[in-house]
Parts: structure tokens; C-alpha cells; sequence
């Protein structure tokens, strides 16, 4: 099972809230959110509540200015558990693409299916910007999961679930 520890203030310390299932409002128990230790598992944390806006994964570690790694304060935590609708070009793949565009000759990718196992889409290449978790199932529109104006540039597989 796994268990993350909000803190409001940096490095460990002031007021705590203890999570091993989703939540979706981590300000209900805490005003802010400065630092975590993740001691069991992953989890996709979200800088809106009811797991809205940007995504961020993390896992086992600790994190003491959490605010460094992200750019807003933690607001919904949720334990992981192409063209739109299938469109254009199709590719598969089954390992980290550091570039969609490179390895693939795909300028642009709005759907995918996932088969098997657990997967982080980047916005850009090399694994950085705004970044979608995605687990096995279709995904027709990314824009359907309230994402608009992001095209995905590299995807990493996640081995490690702690």
C-alpha cells in the first residue's frame, strides 16, 4: 500500500496529513503544502483539486521544498492505480521515446491506447515540461481529460512502483 506525508512547511516541518488512497483535496487537512516524504509506492499529485490541472509523479523519496519541483502547491494527490479518436499515423510503442518526432516522424499526437503497463507523456522532448500519466485504456481525445493547447513529445514507461 502506499503512503505519501504532506508537511506545510519546508523540510518536514509544521503541521502533517498522512494519505495512502486518493484524495481529493489535500487542503482540507492542511493550508499549504511546502514539502512531502513518499515513504511507500507513487503518486500522481495535481495542482487543482478533484485531480485537475498540472500532473506531477513522484515516488518513493523525500521531497523537502516541494515547491521547487513544483510550481503550485499540491491541491489532489491520486495513487496510480496520433490524431483524436485514432486518426492519422499509427505507431507503437514499447519502451521510453526521449522524441515522438524524431524516433517516429510524428509532428503531433492526440490519442493513444494503452495495452499494457503504465506510461508518462511529456509535453516536450526529453522527458520535460507539463507531463499526463496514463494507464491501459483508450484515450481517443487528450483534450477529453482536460487537457487542451498540449502536444506530447516524448513518453516514458514507469518500471518502479515501489
Amino acid at each position: 500500500m502506499g503512503k505519501v506525508i504532506f508537511y506545510e512547511d519546508r523540510n518536514f516541518q509544521g503541521r502533517s496529513y498522512e494519505c495512502s488512497s486518493d484524495c481529493s483535496d489535500v487542503f482540507t487537512y492542511l493550508s499549504r503544502c511546502n514539502s512531502c516524504k513518499v515513504e511507500n509506492g507513487c503518486f500522481m499529485v495535481y495542482d487543482d483539486s478533484n485531480f485537475m490541472g498540472n500532473q506531477y509523479f513522484i515516488k518513493r523519496g523525500e521531497y523537502s521544498d516541494y515547491t521547487c519541483m513544483v510550481s503550485f502547491l499540491t491541491c489532489s494527490c491520486k495513487f496510480p492505480s496520433i490524431l483524436e479518436n485514432f486518426g492519422g499515423q499509427m505507431h507503437e510503442l514499447m519502451d521510453d521515446c526521449d522524441s515522438l518526432h524524431k524516433r517516429l516522424r510524428m509532428s503531433d499526437c492526440q490519442s493513444c491506447q494503452v495495452m499494457d503497463g503504465h506510461w508518462l507523456m511529456y509535453e516536450q522532448p526529453h522527458y520535460k515540461g507539463r507531463m499526463m500519466y496514463i494507464r491501459p485504456g483508450e484515450y481517443r481525445s487528450f483534450r477529453n481529460l482536460g487537457i487542451s493547447n498540449v502536444n506530447f513529445s516524448s513518453a516514458r514507461r514507469i518500471t518502479d512502483f515501489c
